[in-house]
């Protein structure tokens, strides 16, 4: 199987987060790794990006929220 490979603003626009925050949890390791496509380009395993917000909690489980 292919596994499509999606540049930063695929990844933006599919989680929501802004470019400071993913670079943010990704330095943390709460976001997956890019990887190197090219020497200066990176791009994420779409299946890893979808697996993370998988695991995300709903607003409305979050009993913080609100």
């Amino acid at each position: 199987m292919v596994q499509r490979l999606l540049r930063l603003n695929e990844v933006l626009a599919f989680t929501g987060l802004s470019r400071s925050v993913l670079y943010e949890l990704q330095a943390r390791g709460e976001f997956p790794r890019a990887v190197r496509i090219a020497e200066r380009a990176v791009a994420w395993r779409e299946d890893d990006i979808a697996e993370w917000i998988n695991t995300r909690p709903l607003a409305s489980d979050d009993k913080s929220a609100a």
